[in-house]
């Protein structure tokens, strides 16, 4: 595969150049690995492709969590706590997970127990994979690499996603990059609050 586009949020990608470019280096050469071609075995069922060959998402997924793995990325994941009141929440927020458990009932509310978790991390940069729905897509940008980001797990958060020419040769309600960066330019400049380096792959 190989990337075709690139979106910097917040100078994500200015940062893993000057920062990471080992890691950035990586990246590119992990996504040259993976086949594409070799992923090209789901035969659709849906009324408007069917009997056509399109890529596997699973598959693809699956190859890039070989490579990556190969290179020591890691899972990972941030604990927090969460109540009904806001204040609370503004307040605990900043704090380490425990504390926050404390600082919760302490005020007399509950403490619900909560996490965010990511496939890919490795010296303090995330990657998603994504060939999923496109709330998956939302939820990675504007909820998970967030939450590592403040929680100072992260300095950036990497977003693979398939551009629409590869996208529409797989199964129907798959984010593309195409989409999702118009979804992150309407936010503005600022929003998420945490930098990202958008990346478009075709096969």
């Amino acid at each position: 595969m190989k990337i075709v586009e690139t979106y910097s949020h917040l100078n994500g990608l200015e940062f893993l150049l000057v920062h990471k470019p080992e890691l950035w280096q990586e990246l590119q050469s992990v996504i040259k690995q993976v086949d594409a071609e070799a992923c090209k075995n789901k035969v659709s069922k849906e009324k408007r492709m069917q009997g056509k060959k399109l890529y596997s998402p699973v598959e693809m997924n699956g190859m890039f969590k070989a490579l990556l793995g190969q290179e020591k990325w890691h899972e990972s994941r941030v604990n927090y706590w969460v109540t009904k009141d806001a204040r609370l929440i503004r307040k605990t927020l900043p704090l380490p997970a425990d504390e926050q458990k404390r600082e919760i009932e302490e005020a007399g509310e509950a403490a619900i127990f909560s996490y965010n978790q990511t496939d890919f991390v490795k010296d303090r940069v995330a990657i998603e994979v994504q060939f999923g729905k496109y709330s998956f897509v939302a939820y990675d940008l504007f909820v998970k690499h967030l939450a590592f980001y403040v929680g100072d797990q992260i300095d950036v958060g990497i977003e693979i996603l398939p551009m629409k020419s590869l996208q529409s040769q797989m199964s129907s309600g798959v984010a593309y990059y195409e989409g999702e960066l118009y979804n992150v330019v309407r936010q503005g400049r600022g929003v998420p609050a945490v930098p990202l380096v958008l990346v478009g792959i075709e096969a």
